[in-house]
């Protein structure tokens, strides 16, 4: 089974967490980069009109990707990490699941957050991932090890 780990990371605790998964897994690592990166304006989430904010409370919102994977038609299982943000995945993760045809792919979401669980992640991403099958995902703390990250990624690569 060939493995991807794509994920977005505003601070760099997803992406921390995404290197150990892919390293631990054995995956291949691509990074979800905004086309306008988000500035610690964009993120303050306190404030009703930054970046952020304006797109979680649009959910149509889409967000520009910088960067595209030209071989996703490789992959079987893809760990799809970010942020937890007003309790769901950005509005980017919606923006690359769209991209790509993931017909028959295995879409495993994680998270990291500072105490918010997955909430109601899946049901965001649904409609982004016509034709794959969406797992449930789980958050993780930023200092999950690599066992714990191992032990879950396991349960999906069969």
């Amino acid at each position: 089974m060939k493995k991807l780990v794509a994920y977005f990371s505003a601070s760099g605790v997803t992406k921390s967490l995404a290197i150990r998964l892919a390293n631990s897994i054995n995956a291949d690592l691509f990074e979800i980069e905004p086309e306008k990166k988000y500035s610690k304006e964009d993120l303050d989430w306190t404030n009703p009109k930054s970046r952020s904010s304006l797109e979680m409370k649009d959910k149509s919102s889409r967000p520009k990707i910088k960067n595209d994977i030209k071989n996703i038609s490789e992959y079987d299982i893809i760990f799809v990490g970010f942020p937890i943000w007003w309790y769901i995945a950005p509005t980017i993760i919606n923006s690359f699941l769209e991209n790509y045809d993931l017909k028959n792919k295995i879409i495993v979401p994680f998270a990291t957050s500072g105490g918010s669980e997955m909430g109601k992640t899946n049901i965001f991403l649904q409609n982004s991932c016509l034709g794959a099958k969406l797992m449930n995902g789980k958050r993780f703390s930023s200092n999950a090890d690599t066992k714990e990250l191992t032990k879950w990624a396991n349960d999906f690569i069969k």
